[in-house]
Order: structure tokens, then C-alpha cells, then sequence
């Protein structure tokens, strides 16, 4: 028996296929792998850096984001920053709420799923100066199909995920 699925539904369904191959692959090659079973807060790797070592300063700057120094560090909440100048470093330091990324680093779609996933630190949008994560650039044009909607579920949900592990969701 064949189920014929009209194209709409047959495009969305391929594209979620798709979404999730290239998520799925991403993953386990960076060398900034998060910890799936800690129950941390932070999005970090088993140094303590967040952001994949991208400077959280840079992404307001209005141009891509930009790798930080190993040298030029800053903590805030458990994790560790690194930043591509002082003059970055002492602008977070100053005010890390406005720079820090929003649910510690997570993927800002799966939070509004119930999920901590982990991100592609270039599927990113700065909302009402604010760093939002994505775990995939195809995962992120979904989240901006609805940015006001995404981000109510997911502060709705970030207090009862924060503390768990992503392997237990």
C-alpha cells in the first residue's frame, strides 16, 4: 500500500529529516562536545568553556562572531568566556547578563521543546539584546518562524529544564 502525502506536508516532512541528519552530524564532531549527562545549567565543554570559545561580546558587534583567546577569559555562572580582546572581556565583565547567551548557552528551539540541545555557535540571533542559540542553522529558520512564541515557551520552560540533565528529557 502506498500513502500518497500531498507536497506540503511531504516537503516538511523531508525537511525535518534533513534537519535532523545535519544536526545529528554536527554534533559528535565538534571538538567542543557538551556533556549530555550533566545536569549543569551552562552549555559548556569538559574545560568549563562556553560558546564553543566564540567571544559572547562579538555577536553584538554586528558582523560575524569571532573565536576568542585561550589567554583572555572571564567566568560567569560555572562557565568559562573567552573573548578576542581585553577591551571585550572588560565590556562582559561590566554587564555579563547582557552578553551571556539566554538558557545557558542551549539550543534556544529545543529549550522551547523541552530539550537541551546542544548549539552551532553560528545559528544565532541577537532579539531585544539578547544571544539565542540554535543547534542548526536549518532548526534556527524554524525558530524565527515564530521568535515571540519560541521565546515564551522556552522562559515558560528553562526553570524546570535548567538543572536536569539532556540525556533525561
Amino acid at each position: 500500500m502506498q500513502v500518497n502525502l500531498s507536497q506540503p506536508i511531504r516537503r516538511l516532512f523531508l525537511s525535518a529529516i534533513a534537519s535532523a541528519a545535519v544536526a545529528l552530524t554536527l554534533v559528535p564532531i565538534s571538538s567542543f562536545a557538551y556533556d549530555e549527562g550533566s545536569p549543569s545549567a551552562m552549555n559548556v565543554d569538559a574545560k568549563g568553556v562556553a560558546l564553543k570559545g566564540y567571544d559572547p561580546v562579538s555577536y553584538f558587534s554586528g558582523s560575524k562572531p569571532i573565536h576568542g583567546k585561550a589567554k583572555i577569559t572571564a567566568q560567569h555562572d560555572g562557565a568559562t568566556y573567552y573573548f578576542a580582546s581585553v577591551a571585550n572581556r572588560n565590556k562582559f565583565k561590566a554587564a555579563p547578563e547582557q552578553y551571556a547567551p539566554q538558557y545557558g548557552g542551549f539550543c534556544a528551539m529545543g529549550v522551547a521543546l523541552g530539550k537541551k540541545l546542544d548549539v552551532d555557535p553560528l545559528a544565532y540571533r541577537v532579539v531585544n539584546d539578547k544571544l539565542y542559540l540554535n543547534v542548526s542553522k536549518d532548526v534556527q529558520k524554524r525558530w524565527l518562524d515564530d521568535v515571540p512564541g519560541n521565546i515564551e515557551n522556552a522562559e515558560k520552560g528553562w526553570p524546570a529544564l535548567k538543572d536536569k540533565a539532556p540525556k533525561d528529557l
